[in-house]
């Protein structure tokens, strides 16, 4: 991994902070050309400073608007997709307009990513989606972000069988939870990974020879062990705590 790959150009999604800006660190040192793209200026510009990457200020579930903002790149080697937010509240509390900003955010954006950069993409290059074990093991209460999850997985595995003829490789990469901000709602204790975790593994595959298929990395926390962190105690839980 301490190779340089030169002037391949990595676009990640989601890249002012969590796995993505993780995810673009990493690419940085290795010789990657990053561009970040996020909705906040500020914080994706922070970034962006931080670690050596350029950014583009785009909402990856705006059609038109995302299309425009890459625009004058020229070639992606390689698109990193981790935007999306965790959210959601139970069945019968949860609005429909708060499906859908979950929806929009986690599913929407891969159809709108993908049509944006697709055409900048050739042989060689891959897309690499950020998903979740919400995909496989449904999560109580969130019922938009699991379905979210579920469908970024059928979409990408669907894209696999468009683009493989253009020597096009689609990956997944399937976290349990990520030590990050997004972690800090859920009202339970859990065994978490971090977040070099998924970047070292999306660099990774980008290093697995375009002949081989490999639709799906399922990484989770060891929980018991010599090698097992300490659970993450969310602030929810801390706040559910002092209230009984």
């Amino acid at each position: 991994m301490d190779e340089l790959i030169g002037a391949r150009t990595a676009l990640v999604t989601g890249g002012s902070g969590g796995i993505g800006k993780a995810c673009a660190a990493t690419l940085c040192e290795l010789g990657y050309d990053v561009v970040l793209s996020a909705r906040r200026v500020d914080p994706l510009r922070a970034a962006a400073d931080e670690i050596g990457a350029r950014y583009i200020a785009a909402d990856a579930s705006d059609l038109e608007g995302f299309a425009a903002a890459i625009g004058p790149l020229e070639v992606i080697d390689l698109v990193v997709h981790a935007a999306g937010t965790l959210g959601g509240t139970y069945a019968r509390k949860q609005t429909f307009e708060q499906w859908r900003t979950i929806m929009s955010a986690n599913l929407d954006s891969c159809f709108v990513v993908t049509s944006a950069a697709l055409p900048k993409m050739r042989a060689g290059s891959r897309f690499i989606f950020i998903s979740s074990s919400a995909a496989h093991e449904p999560m109580m209460a969130r019922t938009a972000y699991s379905a979210s999850k579920a469908g970024m997985n059928a979409f990408a595995r669907a894209l696999a069988t468009e683009v493989d003829r253009d020597g096009i490789a689609v990956h997944i990469v399937t976290p349990g939870p990520v030590e990050t901000d997004m972690l800090q709602d859920v009202p339970f204790e859990m065994n978490a990974i971090q977040v070099t975790d998924v970047a070292e593994t999306v660099a990774w595959l980008d290093t697995v020879d375009p002949s081989v298929d490999l639709p799906e990395i399922r990484l989770s926390a060891v929980p018991r062990g010599p090698f097992a962190r300490k659970p993450v105690v969310p602030t929810e839980v801390l706040r559910r705590a002092a209230q009984s």
